[in-house]
């Protein structure tokens, strides 16, 4: 994962959009972005702003690829994944709460299941301009809160970051995110 991070490090802000679209559509990064984005902060500050934008738009460019794909199909695809209950259960909260299930996941750090709320919002037909406003809206929120806390804490985030306990804690949290994943 410390190679995964530091390969988009050296792109900067172009890692940063980059790591947007890889976890916000098929590759799951738990806590990648959120990295990405503090490690950049914290060396840059005069750049918070840039980062968080490169942030935002890379997670809405990842759900426009996620979205193609769900919403082409359809609630026929999502049968295949889940059993009728929770097909059922999903389809009756994206009809009545989308908008909010959507901004929820949008500020929502790992293992909320950020990428399923999508896919149920797209394989439902929810009106894409607005999903991907509301996503944006959401990730845009909390990235900017993100880089506040990179830019006041940074530095001392940046030296426990260089820990091998910190490495060893975000390796089993995110053995713990895909485990949650693959079971909901």
């Amino acid at each position: 994962m410390r190679q995964f991070i530091v390969f988009f490090l050296q792109l900067g802000t172009v890692g940063l959009l980059l790591m947007g679209i890889l976890d916000s559509s098929f590759l799951f990064i738990p806590t990648g972005n959120d990295l990405l984005l503090i490690l950049l902060t914290a060396r840059h500050h005069e750049s918070v702003v840039g980062y968080v934008i490169a942030a935002s738009v890379g997670s809405v460019l990842g759900v426009m690829l996620l979205d193609l794909v769900c919403r082409k199909g359809g609630e026929e695809g999502l049968k295949r994944i889940l059993s009728a209950k929770r097909l059922a259960f999903a389809k009756k909260k994206v009809k009545s709460h989308a908008a909010i299930m959507l901004v929820l996941a949008a500020l929502s750090p790992p293992p909320f299941p950020f990428t399923a709320v999508v896919a149920a919002a797209s394989a439902f037909q929810y009106p894409k301009p607005r999903m991907l406003a509301v996503v944006f809206g959401g990730r845009l929120v909390r990235f900017a809160i993100l880089g506040w806390i990179a830019v006041v804490f940074g530095r001392h985030i940046v030296v426990i970051m260089r820990s091998s306990e910190f490495w060893w804690a975000v390796a089993l949290f995110s053995v713990i995110c895909v485990v949650v994943r693959r079971r909901s």
